[in-house]
């Protein structure tokens, strides 16, 4: 096989020999070396104990950790002349026994290489290359599977997913990492053991969700978590957008709806020096749930129609329960929920172009989300109807030309009344208190409707007010 390994590997099997240790090269960076992939972390097993390999690992690099170590794991971190830095972690040959309550093993030193690979996830995963000397090993043709593009256990797949269910989460990633399907047995036992997940922590499922979204082909990741059932019990609001379409089909399929949106959503993406860079998680996650409330509020109206009145609002409160039960970050879950309940705003101004103050609001209110919200509602729009997608392209464009001319004239992120609040206290004889908050959102909104003005104008305006509305309040 042509192999172009890393010198650090050889290296280090070199220092491992001179001591008369095994070591191998395992798992992903082996699978991404036959599929011609870059890897930055190297993953070795080795026949040393934990304590024997130890000084190896401390001499040959800059950086040592070991968190692992009851695992037999430890790691090792060393710095390349060109500034780049290859990370290593070292594990003792195990042989893993499990509680049927819990996922984590029990972890027994195993004797050998091959016993090793037989505790991997996927054959792909369970191939080795030692070194120095370059011997390649496959005990369970993980390089067939991987011409085939096939996922497939090493050992009974009811076996792997009853030892370790997160396995069934790791392989519905792989199929959106690799683009691989997965081997019939092995989605049966799947299908058959989906239960089993729910011994596995929340913030582990995240992760694996993660990993997916973040993919190169997120699409055909959810299309294997829905299929294997597995999105009934970690993302139920995904499967529920399957709904029985009518016979005469007035609506979209809501599922394959969202399918588009998300690849559509990928697409328009930009390079690292765009404003939302790729992959982006939080434009992901927002498109994947972005129609979850149309379940809930469907309706079939006279003539007809359906509606799903109110989605977007609904659709960002299960949102925010979802990804909250599944640790996401507060900051990610707010913004992802924001830009659900907002990915409808724009459509009004294809029928009816905004006046510049509405533009403002909406630069404004949508801030540090304007770049992803245009982004989502651009590829949430997938009519079929060459003319109204040209004509809801064309308002869009000409939104952001004109947000982008506002930009130009005022500093809109930073808008803010004529008046501060201490001003406002001055002119109006107030105490800090709640008219002074209503007499500033006013002002705010002035600003908004009318741009910038002076200071008398200003003034004129907030006397005007509260002989209008303010003083009967107070």
């Amino acid at each position: 096989m042509d192999f172009q390994v890393w010198p650090e590997a050889i290296e280090l099997g070199r220092l491992f020999a001179e001591q008369g240790y095994e070591l191998a090269l395992v798992g992903g960076p082996v699978r991404d070396l036959l599929l011609h992939r870059p890897s930055h972390d190297l993953d070795f097993c080795t026949s040393a104990r934990p304590e024997q390999f130890e000084p190896i690992l401390r001499h040959w690099g800059s950086g040592f950790w070991d968190m692992g170590r009851k695992f037999g794991t430890l790691g090792a971190l060393r710095r390349r002349p060109d500034g780049t830095e290859v990370k290593v972690e070292v594990t003792t040959y195990r042989r893993d026994t499990y509680d049927p309550d819990s996922r984590k093993p029990e972890v027994d030193y195993g004797d050998s290489l091959e016993g090793d690979l037989s505790r991997r996830d996927f054959t792909v995963n369970a191939m080795a290359l030692r070194v120095p000397d370059l011997v390649f090993v496959d005990p369970y043709r993980g390089a067939n599977d991987l011409a085939k593009q096939v996922l497939r256990t090493p050992v009974d797949p009811r076996q792997s997913f009853d030892d370790d269910p997160l396995r069934m989460m790791r392989a519905v990633r792989f199929v959106a990492q690799l683009g691989f399907t997965i081997a019939p047995e092995t989605a049966e036992a799947i299908t058959r053991m989906t239960d089993r997940i729910s011994i596995v922590s929340a913030e582990r499922i995240r992760d694996e969700l993660t990993k997916l979204m973040l993919a190169e082909h997120p699409v055909q990741g959810i299309e294997a978590l829905v299929q294997s059932g597995l999105a009934d019990i970690v993302l139920p609001e995904v499967p529920a957008l399957q709904l029985e379409i009518d016979e005469h089909h007035r609506h979209k399929d809501v599922f394959e709806h969202t399918l588009m949106v998300v690849d559509r959503a990928i697409a328009l993406e930009t390079g690292p020096d765009g404003p939302v860079p790729a992959p982006d998680l939080t434009l992901r996650l927002a498109a994947l749930l972005h129609d979850i409330g149309k379940p809930a509020t469907r309706r079939f109206e006279p003539g007809g129609k359906v509606s799903f009145h109110h989605h977007d609002a609904v659709g960002a409160r299960l949102a925010r329960k979802r990804l909250k039960a599944l640790r996401f970050d507060h900051h990610l879950i707010a913004d992802v929920c924001d830009l659900i309940s907002m990915h409808l705003r724009f459509h009004g101004y294809v029928d009816e172009r905004w006046t510049d103050a509405a533009v403002r609001r909406y630069a404004r209110e949508t801030g540090p989300l304007y770049e992803r919200l245009n982004r989502l509602t651009r590829a949430d729009a997938t009519t079929r109807n060459k003319r109204k997608a040209q004509v809801f392209s064309s308002a869009m464009d000409e939104l952001e030309d004109r947000v982008a001319q506002l930009r130009q004239q005022e500093d809109l992120d930073a808008i803010r009344p004529d008046l501060d609040g201490r001003q406002i206290m001055q002119i109006l004889g107030l105490k800090p208190g709640p008219q002074v908050g209503r007499a500033y959102r006013h002002m705010l909104d002035y600003r908004l409707d009318q741009g910038p003005v002076d200071r008398q104008t200003a003034e004129q305006e907030l006397r005007d007010w509260w002989q209008r509305e303010g003083a009967d309040q107070a």
